[in-house]
């Protein structure tokens, strides 16, 4: 899978890296502020009950 990422990623090896590099961060980034927001009230992870 990752092999088929990067043989699609136009250019030579520093344009490949960097190309990578902002791929994962707009991953990242998308996860952090829409995903993870959106998902944390609907898994309780935080709300324990000590009986």
């Amino acid at each position: 899978m990752y092999g088929w990422i990067w043989r699609l990623l136009p250019g030579g090896l520093a344009t490949k890296v960097f190309i990578a590099v902002v791929l994962a961060g707009l991953a990242a980034a998308v996860l952090w502020y829409v995903v993870f927001p959106w998902l944390e009230p609907r898994v309780p992870l935080d709300h324990t009950t000590v009986g």
